[in-house]
């Protein structure tokens, strides 16, 4: 969408192959992650030693309408998704398995993206 727009005050987290896909300037790299997923499996960190530092659930009443990732194919409609950030880099293998784990039962898993942990108190 941010390339679509031409939009010079909008950036988009996303993996370096999408930068160069749709060429975009990477202007941060090794930041932390934001998942989003169908079911309230936390313990898959937990188990790993992995704060948890904002969890959120969207109203019932406005569902999320995901496609697979090629953009076609049925839509799928959730009633709740929930949305967290966690204090782990994607480089570190603890949060690899927990991701891993979770996605062993949660119906639907999508990493976000990453991006710097705000070290302001």
């Amino acid at each position: 969408m941010v390339a679509s727009t031409g939009l010079r005050n909008t950036g988009a987290v996303a993996s370096a192959r999408a930068a160069k896909i749709y060429g975009l300037e990477i202007l941060a790299e090794k930041i932390q992650t934001s998942v989003v997923f169908t079911l309230k499996a936390l313990a898959v960190f937990a188990l790993r030693g992995i704060n948890l530092t904002k969890k959120s659930r969207p109203q019932k009443q406005r569902p999320l309408r995901v496609v697979d990732d090629s953009n076609e194919g049925s839509a799928k409609y959730f009633d709740y998704l929930f949305y967290i950030d966690f204090e782990a880099s994607m480089a570190e293998p603890r949060a690899q398995y927990a991701l891993r784990h979770l996605q062993k039962f949660a119906r639907f898993l999508r990493v976000l993206g990453s991006y710097p942990m705000d070290t302001i108190p």
